[in-house]
């Protein structure tokens, strides 16, 4: 089992104007996949550098099952580290980079030769153990990074924006391959990363980051469908968000509440996090793309007439701009439902995807 913990985790600089990291309690679990999400800036990598312990903080204590590690230089952590750079030697073939770490604990050599291999294999690398960095592409060099990193056999695996060097179609291939590895080895890994869908398909559960510290943490079901805050709500997708009060809460099973939109006379029922939210909140109503679509005729609940500004066609989809109380949201439509600029439809709002953020 390995646990990682932060406790009253503190990291500024200039003097505290700027912080870094501030977390009072991270709790990530053994084997979990576990992602740090955000902009730059955010504190996310510093995060990553304070448990690999790269960066000393200030303050506050890293735990893994339970002994306090804070103090312990990198090396005597036990943890393995993949780089956004992947850092491989240029002089040193795909099998000795891979040995490296091994050799500096002075493993015997028959015991490096059958790690090597194992990880190798386990990457799919095995025709590429004689060839240098500059003989691979991104893709072979990335997964020998990954292999130099779990053939030490670490407690757990830290991995800082590793797929940022790779083309959209690699990254997509190489995003699958190593979910599928952490599953296989069931190790504990922390993964930085600012691309929101990386994070949603990879993590079992995400840290959203902000100016240093934590905004939400959840699943990528909690993150992207119940954001806790506007920043959550706004960085996890295309999202208008339109400032309204709370009437009355409708339905608390369903966590279903009737909002009043500041401008234009409309109410609509949304759902909300019940907890920070009650009758008279002032609230955003969070509307993605995927909550707007073209009312059936017998519907009547959340339905709303508008008017076409402009449509783009996208390939697979039209994508029309209306505006909803004086702020610009997007319908979607198939390829075979046209729509002309100017002209009125009825658009449904689904209540199961429209959220109410506090303000």
């Amino acid at each position: 089992m390995v646990r990682i913990e932060l406790k009253d985790i503190y990291k500024g600089y200039y003097g505290g104007k700027v912080v870094a990291a501030e977390i009072e309690y991270l709790e990530i679990k053994d084997k979990e996949f576990f992602g740090l999400l955000g902009p730059s800036g955010s504190g996310k990598t510093t995060t990553l550098r304070i448990i690999a312990g790269l960066t000393q903080p200030d303050r506050g204590m890293v735990l893994i099952d339970g002994e306090d590690i804070t103090q312990l230089p990198p090396e005597k952590r036990g943890l393995g580290m993949v780089f956004q750079s992947w850092a491989l030697f240029p002089h040193l073939t795909a099998f000795e980079n891979i040995a490296f770490g091994l050799r500096l604990r002075k493993i015997p050599e028959d015991e490096i030769k059958r790690r090597v291999q194992w990880a190798a294999e386990l990457l799919q690398i095995q025709d590429l153990l004689n060839r240098y960095p500059y003989q691979m592409s991104g893709g072979q060099q990335q997964r020998v990074a990954v292999a130099r990193a779990i053939v030490v056999q670490p407690r757990a695996l830290l991995f800082d924006e590793p797929l940022s060097n790779l083309d959209a179609k690699l990254r997509e291939q190489v995003r699958f391959e190593l979910r599928k590895l952490q599953r296989e080895l069931g190790i504990t890994s922390v993964y930085v990363t600012h691309d929101q869908a990386e994070a949603l398909v990879m993590c079992d559960r995400i840290a959203v980051m902000n100016k240093g510290r934590i905004e939400q943490i959840g699943s990528p079901e909690e993150i992207y469908g119940s954001p806790a805050t506007r920043f959550v709500a706004e960085f996890m997708g295309i999202t208008t968000l339109i400032p309204g009060n709370v009437l009355e809460i409708v339905n608390r099973d369903k966590s279903l509440v009737r909002v009043a939109l500041e401008e234009g006379n409309i109410e609509l029922l949304a759902r909300t996090n019940l907890e920070k939210v009650t009758k008279d909140s002032k609230v955003f109503l969070a509307v993605r793309p995927e909550a707007v679509r073209l009312a059936h005729p017998t519907e009547t609940s959340n339905v709303i007439d508008v008017k076409i500004q402009t449509g783009s066609y996208l390939g697979d989809h039209y994508e029309y701009i209306i505006s909803l109380s004086g702020y610009l949201i997007r319908l979607r439509t198939p390829v075979n439902v046209r729509l002309d600029s100017g002209s009125s439809v009825k658009i449904k709002l689904e209540e199961e995807t429209l959220f109410a953020v506090p303000r």
